[in-house]
């Protein structure tokens, strides 16, 4: 469906993809804990989103100006809909970050959000594809279990949402008993 601009080699592409499979999955734990180790209730869900967008300058920004600098092709080259379609991409991971910390500060837990998200995500991008591609596809020759995995990947959101493990609740802290007057010491 999409036009590459390299040669496939083997399966590196695969490993490729376990680099963010990694990244991805531990993202939201990752996040989380920044949010919370803010100990900021009412700002530190910014203050996070504030290291994130620190966090993408430093990978999305110069290290691939750096490369193309490096390559002789940082300054030119840039068409309208390239950009445009990646700066749009860029603002949707923003904001896709953005709404997972709106989500943490509304007490939704990492192993929920990110399942929910991580469930959610591959059913809206095979929908936009087919969308986007639908002239290209012959939808009589689509295989049912493509439709089949949507399916699963909704139902185990669901599931993951509605069965998630619950921490132990905290037994209440055992009180101190009075101590009467008649035993207190004085100088």
């Amino acid at each position: 469906m999409n036009p590459t601009s390299s040669p496939a080699v083997g399966n590196t592409w695969f490993y490729y993809t376990l680099i963010t499979v990694f990244s991805w999955g531990v993202y939201g734990i990752l996040l989380h804990k920044g949010q919370v180790t803010m100990n900021d209730p009412v700002n530190g869900r910014y203050k996070a989103f504030l290291f994130v967008g620190i966090a993408y300058f430093l990978t999305a920004v110069l290290a691939p100006l750096v490369l193309l600098i490096a390559r002789g092709a940082a300054f030119s080259g840039y068409t309208t809909p390239g950009w445009s379609w990646s700066l749009l991409a860029g603002i949707l991971g923003a904001i896709g970050a953005f709404g997972t910390l709106l989500a943490f500060g509304a007490r939704g837990t990492p192993a929920v959000v990110m399942s929910i998200v991580f469930a959610g995500a591959p059913v809206v991008n095979a929908l936009v594809s087919l969308w986007l591609y639908r002239h290209d596809i012959d939808f009589a020759r689509v295989n049912p279990a493509f439709y089949l995995g949507i399916v699963l990947a909704v139902v185990g959101g669901g599931l993951v949402m509605k069965y998630k493990p619950n921490p132990i609740p905290m037994k209440p802290a055992a009180s101190q008993p009075a101590v009467p007057a008649s035993t207190t010491v004085r100088a």
